[in-house]
């Protein structure tokens, strides 16, 4: 099929990452997207109001048909794990396929490795046991229709969390940074560079999108401010445990292209710059 007439389906694109999607594919593939509450988008014909406790996400699906749905949904759990169930029965009785970005959250009761693809998921967070319990419905549907994209810390110019670190600084407040914990790294230019790469090529599985390396999580934290400018800034050390401990999704079985990875360096140097 031409890219031009494959549709896809953002949901929860006006949020950080769905937006950073809407804007990476909307020139290559007929593309539509989610908002809730954003006025901005209302005009937007390509976008369609979706309060995911109150409206039928069926309806989006009867008006859009797409080819691929990317979820990036946030919200009520509850609702969310809804929402999920009628995603996977359109998937059944339809020719589509869901993208679920997931998180390196669903690996937070292991504290010892980095986590692989195929490792047993384990989460001690709601958060995690959510994307868990997603993950797990999806597993039941048939392979080729599903990509579960596991995602580690996300960074970015206009990333949440380099705005609340501006915040803080701007404000001489204190910056949170765990000492003993080991993390990979991702932003939002090459994780929709990666997911673009994987609707391209009509990838189905577990994939892992993060730095190839690992780096503490203190160290990264200050090297981000060192690259945010000439602040006099106070760290907040928080130790969960006395030794190090891992929050990190590296892939073994599902490798992307070289040209398509990148280092928590790189996201330093080339991806954050001073206002």
């Amino acid at each position: 099929m031409d890219n031009k007439k494959k549709k896809i389906l953002i949901l929860g694109a006006s949020g950080f990452i769905g937006n950073a999607l809407y804007k990476e594919l909307c020139n290559y593939f007929d593309t539509y997207g989610t908002y809730c509450t954003n006025p901005l988008y209302r005009e937007n014909k390509k976008f369609f109001r979706y309060d995911i406790q109150e409206d039928d996400i069926f309806k989006i699906l009867d008006a859009t048909q797409p080819n691929y749905i990317i979820s990036a949904l946030r919200g009520d759990f509850t609702s969310q794990v809804q929402a999920h169930l009628h995603l996977m029965e359109y998937l059944l009785k339809s020719k589509c396929k869901l993208y679920f970005i997931s998180s390196a959250n669903v690996f937070d009761a292991y504290s010892k490795y980095p986590s692989y693809e195929n490792d047993k998921t384990l989460s001690e967070s709601i958060y995690g046991r959510l994307k868990i319990r997603i993950e797990n419905m999806m597993m039941r549907m048939p392979k080729t229709k599903v990509g579960i994209l596991r995602v580690p810390m996300v960074f970015g110019n206009t990333s949440p969390r380099i705005k609340e670190i501006k915040a803080l600084l701007d404000l001489n407040e204190p910056i949170e940074v765990f000492p003993n914990l080991i993390i990979n790294v991702t932003n939002d230019d090459r994780l929709t560079q990666q997911i673009h790469y994987l609707i391209n090529q009509d990838k189905y599985g577990i994939f892992h999108l993060g730095s190839t390396d690992l780096i503490h999580h203190q160290d990264f934290i200050k090297e981000v401010i060192h690259r945010l400018g000439n602040y006099d800034s106070i760290l907040k050390k928080v130790y969960t445990t006395n030794e190090d401990r891992y929050l990190a999704v590296l892939p073994k079985d599902n490798k992307l292209p070289k040209n398509l990875s990148i280092t928590s360096q790189e996201i330093i140097d080339h991806h954050l710059t001073v206002d």
